[in-house]
């Protein structure tokens, strides 16, 4: 029994021998190879937290980097209003799009915003001159009618009275010199930052955002009456902050609207097309609940929102952080001061009167009101009535002999001020309030950039300056270091330090020769 048991076990034997070997058989690479299954191709993803100038923009600049190199993420977009634009948006008097459209938010860009204006050009979108409006402006300080100017040489030798020549001359020149240097972030050696009290020191603009616009310009010898009239006017009508609170960049950014122009049909397309282009999923109507560190060992974040819980290897918030309303770990929003936003009102209006009324300025019945009226804070300051608004400004004719208004003001316009101002002939009314921008005291301190690892902050740039086109640079710079951080990569191939150094060249940089042409943009040209 035992010699049949063993004929019995040796072909078995022989079976397991040949041609296998048993003790490699079982090892854990054999093991595994039995079980292993397909593998899933993995494409990493991105998550944008607004659809505004920061967010559209930050998408479209990841998709360069897809286009150029082949970095391989797909991009999410969650946006909670109805529409793509941020506080860029337009509406139609009496809801009718025959009419022109008006912008309710962001309103103007100029030519040294060279990535609105490349975009505008890339995209085939037509610019407006909004200095084809060319009429009278007046400074108005709640009491008195300071001045109005039509541009004749009459208006000019008063100013020049009231003002002196150096005054505009070392103003005009404080703007120009900021301008100049502004014009670096388009530049082949364009910064990187993760700190903007950094940035400020590099850009050698860290005396500017430490004083008030009015202590910077009269210590370069602006006097105190152009300052506070001419100068603060600016910064009502733009920022809704006197000159004795606004740090200096941002005034310096007020008065530097020469040429401003918008988009025809609304500035809210640029970033449409900047969506369009980034091939990104856009998910409007879509508030965010929470990011928070992801459970999954692949991703770092997970963005909790009416779509479910989706995961992300990197996240870059680009709206204000506070008014999300999203929950983050405390470890992150403890790192996040709460900034303070204007809490603008806008009133759009159609009138058939073709002036203001000259009752409420103080003059005679017969007498020609500025159609472009600003206003100054100089006369509450001496004890006076502050003005009832911020500006006041007439847009064109739309017909039926009706002109379009537009009113900034701290407090709401009432139907009782409008008709008195346009003399009972007001036809449309719209009433919109924006948490318009941030208030801009004098700062060394700013928001953070980069948040955690995967993690970024587009808006932290605001209480530095605030325009649609520095969203758009510092979401280029956002993106540049969550490529670099997550994906070796950058928008221009780079890998790229936050300090500005290259630690490893992918791809060639643009020379300064390529710069000197006039329409080459980093970003858009490397």
């Amino acid at each position: 029994m035992k010699y049949h048991a063993l004929l019995f076990l040796i072909p078995a034997i022989h079976a397991f021998q040949l041609p296998f070997q048993l003790q490699k058989f079982f090892t854990a690479s054999n093991i595994a190879a039995q079980v292993e299954q397909p593998l899933i191709p993995f494409t990493p993803r991105i998550a944008i937290i607004g659809a505004g100038a920061a967010g559209s923009s930050a998408a479209f600049w990841i998709s360069k980097a897809k286009e150029r190199f082949g970095v391989d993420v797909d991009i999410d977009v969650y946006e909670s209003n109805a529409y793509i634009g941020g506080r860029s948006t337009t509406v139609y008097p009496y809801n009718n799009k025959s009419l022109p459209e008006l912008e309710l938010g962001a309103s103007i860009f100029v030519e040294a915003n060279k990535n609105l204006w490349r975009a505008s050009d890339e995209f085939n979108l037509t610019r407006r001159k909004f200095e084809d409006q060319d009429y009278a402006t007046g400074i108005w300080d709640g009491q008195e009618l300071l001045l109005s100017f039509s541009g004749s040489w009459w208006d000019t030798a008063k100013l020049l009275w009231r003002y002196g020549f150096l005054s505009p001359r070392r103003a005009e020149t404080f703007v120009r010199n900021m301008i100049d240097r502004f014009l670096v972030f388009y530049s082949p050696d364009t910064p990187k930052w993760d700190s903007i009290t950094t940035l400020a020191s590099t850009l050698g603009w860290t005396a500017l955002t430490n004083q008030t616009t009015a202590e910077y310009l009269i210590a370069q010898g602006v006097s105190e009456k152009y300052t506070n009239e001419v100068v603060e006017a600016a910064t009502r009508v733009n920022y809704g902050q006197n000159v004795d609170y606004i740090h200096a960049l941002e005034g310096a950014c007020a008065m530097a609207g020469t040429g401003a122009s918008g988009i025809v049909g609304g500035n809210f397309q640029v970033f449409e097309k900047f969506l369009n282009y980034s091939g990104a999923n856009v998910h409007l109507n879509t508030s965010v609940s929470s990011i928070l560190p992801s459970s999954s060992s692949s991703q770092l974040w997970s963005v909790k929102s009416g779509r479910g819980i989706v995961h992300y290897q990197a996240v870059i918030v680009a709206a204000p952080f506070q008014s999300t309303g999203i929950t983050f770990p405390l470890t992150i929003s403890d790192q996040v001061s709460e900034v303070p936003y204007v809490h603008l009102h806008v009133t759009l209006l159609t009138t058939s009167s073709p002036f203001p009324n000259p009752a409420y300025f103080g003059l005679q019945p017969n007498s020609e009101i500025p159609r472009m009226m600003l206003t100054t804070y100089q006369g509450a300051r001496a004890g006076g009535r502050k003005p009832e608004f911020n500006s006041l400004s007439y847009h064109g004719e739309v017909g039926n002999g009706e002109w379009v208004v537009k009113i900034f003001s701290e407090e709401e316009i009432s139907d009782e001020w409008l008709t008195n101002m346009f003399q009972g002939q007001v036809g449309w009314v719209l009433r919109k309030t924006w948490d318009a921008y941030p208030k801009l005291p004098p700062t060394s301190s700013f928001p953070p950039i980069k948040l955690d690892r995967g993690l970024y902050y587009v808006n932290s740039f605001e209480p530095f300056i605030s325009t649609m086109e520095t969203e758009t640079i510092s979401s280029r710079n956002v993106v540049d270091l969550m490529l670099n951080d997550e994906f070796n990569a950058g928008i221009c191939g780079r890998r790229i330090a936050a300090s500005g150094t290259d630690d490893q060249e992918i791809a060639a940089s643009p020379s300064t020769e390529e710069f000197d042409k006039k329409d080459f943009v980093f970003g858009w040209d490397c």
